[in-house]
């Protein structure tokens, strides 16, 4: 087996406003599959699924009894610290909630979070023990 994951799915409150602010965000367009009540975001390394959080729950067999935090977070490592502020003031301008303005982190790196428009977190940092691959892959 290779260890791997192929989608990462969201549960959203809003369908349609976070899939245009993660097209926004990255500069990407919602795959051809995306169909009715499901969006499919083609990023470098994975899909990125967003799905209704009470359909998804249903899907799940489980209580949608989701509160403000839900235990997980996605997390972009940008290239540099001017990278990290650069988008993180997009992501504001676009419909993100600033939760934790960039900062220098206690693990010697840069990091800010922002919620979605569904309230997902978004941690974006600069981490300098993670260089980038080839393939803008992180090789740790």
């Amino acid at each position: 087996m290779q260890p791997r994951l192929h989608l990462v799915t969201l549960g959203v409150s809003d369908l349609e406003k976070t899939a245009r602010f993660y097209e926004a965000l990255f500069g990407i367009t919602r795959s051809g599959q995306s169909q009715g009540d499901v969006v499919f975001l083609k990023l470098d390394s994975f899909v990125l699924s967003l799905f209704p959080l009470s359909a998804l729950a249903e899907d799940a067999g489980i209580a949608n009894d989701c509160g403000n935090y839900r235990g997980f977070s996605l997390a972009h490592n940008a290239r540099s610290e001017a990278e990290v502020d650069s988008l993180f003031e997009s992501a504001i301008a676009i419909g993100a909630k600033a939760v934790k303005k960039p900062q220098k982190a206690a693990w010697r790196g840069y990091s800010s979070y922002v919620a979605d428009p569904s309230g997902n977190l978004l941690e974006i940092a600069y981490n300098p023990f993670f260089p980038f691959g080839a393939a803008s892959d992180l090789d740790i």
